[in-house]
């Protein structure tokens, strides 16, 4: 009877409990992180808990169809994940599809109003100066929020406006109101910074000249031909019709002066005439909300500028200063809309400035996450909008931990009926993996984002065929092992190298498929992937440190050592060949073949 092999393996072997110590205190100590970081359960996908599913289209403006690429739709992922984010959705999915999708995953429990419009706002973010403005139809407009240098002892903002935001949650314009007729172009010949490099104009006068009263172009140059179409454009415009909205400032380059609309605390749409961009959004290094409680502010939101957005900064808000309302203010400008138009009565300068206006805390914050998260390097469009109900989500949970239960229960009948007493040891090993893959999972939520959805439950009741083929591996193995005559000890030290490798090589090939799959696909299957893959490596894990551990203790056992009947190691159930014995070689000098006989 042959002994099993000496070396590493049998000195590993001879010691099963460290094994199964090994695995235990990884349990209890992941358990432990569980319950101490207070996620108890999976984080779950819209699919199961609920939520709205968005599509966005890249749109490639003319001439810029190479836009697209890689580098752009993935800053464009990192920009919406922190825009949708910074609402407190922690647990919102923003991720490509394709060459041109980005699919919004936001869960139940947030306002998806709210994240729909930030996230669908997708134009660029301006700063640009206030030439003219006033309410459509003729309304007082409400005084607008302060901007001033923070960060500086006596040159805080202070709280002159009752600006309020809109259902949003975005702060909204307001401004002073103007006559229509004056304020365009008294504000035309007033715009003191026509464009990048062009030079500062002298205050309105109170007759306007056309000669002296030019449009900046986007040179810094005059045309009197731009001004009187700007003038037609701001007359005709009428900021209560929601389809007048829809296009007013739309497609206007950043270089040109434009009209645009914008919501005013009273919840009275105003009109405005704005000078060409003199801050673009990615000069906004940060922007957050803060409370201040040093002069009565309340909700402020304070911005930092990058090097070069600092200067650009501090040269419009030092022209803007010299000039008298409405001229001394800035519109922030998003996707063609003025969602804020604070005035300054001085030079900002330090590349620091907060805005005040008696906001809320949504309000700031969404003010906040404009000015952060604003520019995108692309265009999108809102292909489709997607709700799935948690009514639905529970439904498909339920049928999805019914079918895991019947595979369960069908796999284990299986080693029951055909395995006995080594189905015990199956039932163990598929528990053991059961409670890692559970804890992995709720662990993975705050973590990395990971999210149970449906096709990950598919992927984890898969898993339970891939588990329990590797015991099977192995106590197939065993039982050639026996019948070739030997006992269970070193059949059980025989069998498992050869095993070993099998489960390696099979478990190999399935994370391989699972990896492409993650790689390769999007959305909802990459949760299947996933999950296939966790489970593959946590087989691998269980098989080494706690199934043939408890194999080898109980082969030492009279139960299984003895081969009982319903130990499942039974030889005579496996048909194992009494073992051959050699007789003595008879006297003599000839040298024959060696007869023997059955014992």
């Amino acid at each position: 009877m042959a002994a099993p092999k000496k070396g590493r393996s049998a000195g590993a072997q001879s010691k099963p409990w460290r094994s199964l110590a090994l695995i235990l205190i990884a349990i209890v100590a992941l358990t432990g992180g569980m319950f101490a970081s207070g996620n108890t359960t999976p984080r779950l996908g819209i699919d199961l808990a609920g939520g709205t599913s968005i599509t966005l289209r890249a749109v490639p403006e003319r001439g810029q169809e190479s836009a697209i690429n890689k580098a752009n739709m993935d800053t464009a992922v990192n920009i919406m994940e922190r825009r949708v984010n910074g609402l407190g959705v922690s647990e919102a999915e923003v991720q490509t599809q394709g060459n041109d999708n980005i699919i919004v995953n936001i869960p139940k429990g947030t306002n998806s109003k709210q994240a729909r419009e930030q996230v669908g706002t997708t134009a660029k973010l301006y700063f640009r100066p206030v030439l003219a403005t006033e309410v459509s139809g003729g309304a007082a407009a409400s005084p607008s929020p302060s901007a001033s240098s923070s960060g500086k002892a006596g040159d805080k903002a202070t709280d002159k406006t009752g600006d309020k935001a809109t259902s949003t949650g975005s702060a909204t314009p307001s401004a002073t109101a103007t006559k229509q007729g004056r304020a365009v172009t008294d504000g035309l010949k007033a715009d003191a910074t026509p464009s990048a490099g062009g030079t500062t104009s002298p205050k309105a006068s109170t007759t306007p000249k056309a000669s002296t009263s030019p449009a900046p172009s986007a040179s810094g140059g005059t045309s009197n031909d731009a001004t009187a179409k700007l003038q037609a454009q701001y007359a005709a415009l009428d900021c209560s019709k929601k389809d007048v909205r829809a296009t007013a400032g739309k497609g206007v380059k950043p270089t040109d002066p434009t009209v645009a609309c914008g919501q005013n605390s009273q919840g009275l749409w105003q009109k405005y005439v704005l000078g060409p961009a003199a801050v673009d959004g990615t000069d906004v290094k940060k922007a957050q909300a803060v409370f201040n409680t040093q002069n009565a502010s309340g909700w402020t939101v304070t911005m930092e500028f990058t090097s070069k957005g600092a200067k650009k900064f501090a040269d419009i808000t030092g022209k803007l200063a010299q000039n008298q309302s409405p001229q001394n203010q800035f519109a922030i400008v998003l996707d063609g809309d003025v969602v804020s138009d604070p005035y300054v009565s001085q030079a900002l300068t330090g590349g620091n400035a907060e805005i005040s206006g008696r906001f809320t805390q949504e309000q700031a914050q969404s003010l906040a996450n404009m000015l952060s998260y604003g520019a995108l390097p692309l265009t999108f469009k809102e292909d489709s909008v997607t709700t799935v109900t948690a009514a639905l989500g529970g439904d498909q949970l339920h049928a999805g931990l019914i079918a895991g239960a019947i595979g369960l229960a069908l796999v284990v009948l299986y080693l029951v009926v055909y395995y006995r007493g080594l189905a015990m040891i199956a039932v163990a090993s598929l528990l053991v993996s059961a409670i890692l893959t559970y804890v992995i999972m709720s662990l993975l939520g705050p973590a990395i984002g990971f999210a149970l959805n449906l096709p990950a439950v598919c992927g984890a009741i898969v898993a339970i065929g891939i588990t329990a083929d590797s015991f099977i591996v192995f106590f197939e193995r065993i039982r050639d092992e026996l019948r070739e005559g030997r006992s269970l000890r070193p059949a059980v030290e025989r069998g498992w190298p050869r095993a070993r490798r099998t489960i390696l090589v099979s478990d190999f090939v399935s994370f391989l498929a699972a990896a492409v799959l993650f790689i390769v696909t999007v959305g909802k299957v990459q949760g299947f992937a996933f999950t296939l893959g966790l489970t593959t490596l946590l087989d691998v894990v269980v098989v080494f440190l706690f199934t043939k551990p408890l194999m080898t203790i109980l082969a030492r056992g009279k139960f299984f050592g003895r081969g009982h009947s319903w130990s499942g190691l039974d030889p005579r159930r496996l048909g194992v060949t009494p073992p051959l014995r050699r007789t003595r070689r008879p006297s003599g000098p000839a040298a024959g073949p060696v007869e023997t006989k059955e014992a």
